[in-house]
């Protein structure tokens, strides 16, 4: 039996370039982080030019990271900025390893009180954005895959109500559940390709998108039901998102990776 190859290379990305969408939020831009130090080239994407600012100048912040990290500006839930933002990448890098989905948003309408606006809106930026993104990044990812024989990572930022249902949360749960069936299903597809596509799933993380459904009330009976006893935060992400990034996750492909300090656990 060889020696086992534990090593921080594992965990080492190198001369990777990652393209993390949603990177502008406080969870997408521990997550670029993360992968920069690592040693990626990390192309933040997000809506605004101005958000896109602060992200590197949070990363700049981190010693290590500010030199391998650049900004795209670009509204996920339009293929054709998708297109544009792909083509972008792709000559200004040559190439994409690691493609992170993490465009979101939440809405606490009730179910019966759900508009079409609304409706559109969520499906459109959690579900679509990601269908898309991988339909335009995945042509680049499979033609390499093909003619080079180069794998890659896709990870796609779900949540525990795409696990189980949760009260509150009707559409932003519907199609966190579509996504995680579409990541299943894309790892069976390109799976012979080496591409691997993997769920990341954050528990109860405060961010802007969720604060406004986090009352005294909600927060007792999260944490009540949280072994650890706390909400997440967001350095609790940087291990996973590695393993699936890196050589180390080299054989999970299809798998849901719960970060939730023990919540999906809990019964009674």
């Amino acid at each position: 039996m060889s020696q086992p190859a534990v090593s921080p290379a594992l965990f080492g990305l190198h001369g990777r370039v990652a393209v993390v969408i949603g990177g502008t939020g406080a969870l997408g831009t521990r997550l670029s982080a993360a992968l920069a130090a690592a040693g990626a080239h990390v192309v933040v994407v997000g809506r605004t030019v101005a958000k896109g600012q602060q992200a590197l100048d949070t990363l700049a912040a981190i010693p290590g990271t500010d030199a391998r990290c650049s900004f795209e500006p670009c509204d996920a839930s339009n293929r054709s900025e998708l297109r544009d933002l792909a083509d972008r990448v792709l000559a200004s890098h040559g190439h994409v390893d690691v493609l992170v989905n993490g465009a979101g948003v939440n809405s606490a309408t009730p179910f019966l009180d759900i508009s079409d606006e609304e409706l559109d809106r969520v499906v459109a930026t959690n579900l679509l954005s990601v269908v898309r993104s991988c339909q335009e990044f995945g042509r680049h990812l499979v033609g390499r895959a093909t003619s080079e024989g180069t794998g890659a990572s896709i990870i796609n930022i779900g949540s525990e109500s795409g696990l189980t249902p949760l009260s509150q949360v009707f559409t932003y749960s519907m199609t966190k559940a579509a996504v995680h069936n579409l990541t299943r299903n894309l790892a069976r597809e390109w799976g012979p390709l080496g591409i691997r596509c993997n769920v990341l799933v954050p528990g109860f993380f405060p961010a802007e998108q969720n604060r406004a459904i986090l009352s005294a009330q909600r927060t007792e009976s999260i944490l009540s039901h949280t072994p650890m006893g706390r909400f997440g935060d967001p350095r609790d992400l940087e291990g996973a998102v590695l393993l699936l990034a890196a050589d180390a996750g080299r054989f999970i492909t299809g798998s849901e990776l719960v970060v939730d300090g023990g919540f999906s656990a809990m019964t009674i």
